[in-house]
């Protein structure tokens, strides 16, 4: 029994489990009516106290401090303690003894796991956000068409329970399906955002900003929650349709991978017929009607989107997906950005950063470039020095300078395979690229910051920019002065991504929070604008998974 005690650490207990594991029921049953402490220990210690009075043990001195223990503590001090620990770790500590496991029954404890853990800021008797009641936050946020009443009926039971039903049977059952993924929804993928809400845990789908309009904030939809309807019983609802949440079931398939069903698919149909799910979609999706959209091609890909998607609307396989990291010398801060991609509208794009080159992954993609193919990828070698403001009209100009740079990177790379890294950067230096000639009069941007981020001499920090002419851009409200430019090449394709091949182009970057790439062969500017939200669990463990992840979403496209 001393043996159990130095390992619990705690002193003597009768809820060892050395010393349960060798008691029979009956045997267990009288020992909770026995005080928590044990003879033979109880003996050990008076005979090394006695020991320890009449000198006996004389290298710990007169003075030895009195052994202390955890059990001596008083419980306001315990219920600090545990709180303080990861909520994985208090069954274990439950097990310890019967004073253990009745502090480790204090609400508080669970409450502040939920709250550090979580992020669980409800109060549970007062059901309070910020001053905001939990059923105006559901009305407004959840389900708007439910009247108030109903909501009374489908609250859960919160009087009668407890932040660690909240914490064990919603919180860490589901802990796993927190943070990014991308749904199985062939070519076009998506991005959805599962979090802890509230006293809910809520997949939010995240939808672009209607096009044109990058620089709007996003859309979310919510596609399922989770909560406890009764006390230690978890429910799943489907969010989809305009019927209200109705019974559904998620299900984690492997590592990294989970799935949701929805078991009342009528709940997903419309009075109207397909007719009126089409419009009800289209006003959701591209916020218009398709009377407004007068190019054919657009109809053609709204429809097939429209046909495509809705066969998904009961079952959705999901795969997880991490924030690229940081490093110091990155460009700009690595992260989600949306883009304009012609008749395609916006998309969603991973800028990351490998080296000495970046990429853009498709987070959401089109029957041309699926999601999970990179859409661009990014020299930052090669500079790219602009024309001036009255030559970068003249398309023909810029297709020069590109086209040299890209000849230059062409013989680059063939001296690198015969006669290995070192002649290529040889090679590099012999032949000076047009971005390392700093323009006579370099034009500087007001407030422009960018110097200091990227370690550029200040007269390079800025200059004018503008579309050459018949270049499209779907977006004519792009910044005028840019940072710098770089030579990258954009991935294009026909329907159905056939004959996939890569042309040059130009990324330009206009700030922090906005970069464009100009696609020389389509004649066409993608303007990009970053994703201004607060993602939490959805960080790479590791740079090596990070890239893993990355291989993985692209085979599933090619």
């Amino acid at each position: 029994m001393a043996v159990c005690a130095r390992l619990c650490g705690v002193g003597p207990s009768r809820g060892c489990r050395r010393r349960q594991q060798r008691r029979g029921p009956a045997e267990t049953a009288a020992a909770d009516s026995e005080p928590d402490t044990d003879p033979e220990e109880e003996r050990i210690e008076a005979g090394s106290a006695a020991l320890s009075g009449a000198g006996g043990d004389r290298s710990a001195g007169p003075s030895s401090p009195p052994r202390c223990s955890l059990l001596e503590l008083p419980p306001e001090l315990l219920v600090e303690i545990f709180a303080s620990l990861p909520g994985t770790d208090l069954p274990s500590l439950a097990q310890v003894c019967t004073k253990f496991r009745r502090i480790l029954h204090t609400d508080t404890i669970w409450r502040r796991r939920c709250r550090e853990e979580y992020g669980v800021c409800e109060n549970l008797r007062k059901l309070e956000i910020t001053g905001v009641s939990c059923r105006d936050v559901y009305a407004k946020r959840i389900n708007p068409r439910v009247k108030s009443g109903r909501f009374m009926r489908i609250l859960p039971d919160y009087e009668h329970m407890t932040y660690r039903d909240v914490y064990t049977c919603l919180l860490h059952r589901y802990r796993h399906i927190l943070g990014l993924w991308q749904p199985d929804i062939g070519p076009y993928g998506g991005l959805l955002n599962v979090v802890v809400d509230g006293l809910f845990i809520i997949g939010w789908m995240y939808l672009p900003p209607h096009d044109p309009h990058v620089d709007d904030p996003m859309r979310f939809k919510p596609l399922f929650r989770i909560h406890l309807m009764e006390r230690k019983s978890a429910t799943v609802e489907c969010m989809y349709g305009h019927r209200g949440p109705h019974n559904g079931h998620v299900q984690i398939v492997k590592k990294d991978e989970f799935s949701t069903k929805c078991n009342q698919t009528d709940h997903h149909r419309m009075s109207g017929g397909r007719q009126e799910e089409f419009r009800t979609w289209l006003r959701e999706e591209w916020g218009r009607t398709l009377e407004d959209i007068f190019h054919e091609h657009m109809q053609e890909l709204i429809l097939m989107k429209f046909i495509y998607t809705s066969q998904y609307d009961n079952c959705l396989t999901y795969r997880r997906i991490y924030l690229p990291p940081s490093r110091p010398d990155d460009l700009i801060r690595p992260g989600l950005f949306k883009g304009t991609y012609g008749s395609h509208g916006l998309e969603i794009v991973m800028l990351s950063f490998h080296g000495k080159h970046a990429r853009g992954t498709k987070i959401t993609g089109d029957p041309n470039i699926p999601a999970g193919q990179q859409t661009v990828e990014i020299d930052l070698r090669h500079r790219i020095q602009l024309p001036d403001a009255e030559s970068l009209h003249d398309f023909n100009e810029l297709s020069r300078v590109v086209l040299e740079v890209r000849e230059q990177v062409r013989k680059e790379q063939e001296q690198e395979q015969e006669g290995g890294p070192e002649d290529a950067e040889g090679l590099g230096q012999q032949s000076p690229q047009p971005c390392e000639e700093p323009p006579a009069e370099p034009a500087q941007a007001p407030g422009d910051g960018g110097a200091a981020a990227v370690a550029e001499p200040p007269a390079q920090s800025g200059q004018p920019f503008v579309l050459p002419v018949g270049v499209s851009s779907r977006n004519e409200d792009y910044p005028r002065t840019c940072r710098m430019c770089f030579y990258g090449t954009g991935l294009i394709a026909g329907h159905g991504f056939t004959s996939p091949e890569r042309t040059p182009g130009v990324f330009v970057l206009f700030d922090e929070d906005r970069f464009g790439f100009i696609w020389l062969e389509l004649k066409s500017f993608s303007l990009y604008s970053r994703v201004q939200a607060a993602f939490r669990n959805a960080d790479a463990p590791s740079p090596q998974a990070f890239e893993e992840m990355l291989k993985n979403i692209q085979s599933l496209t090619s």
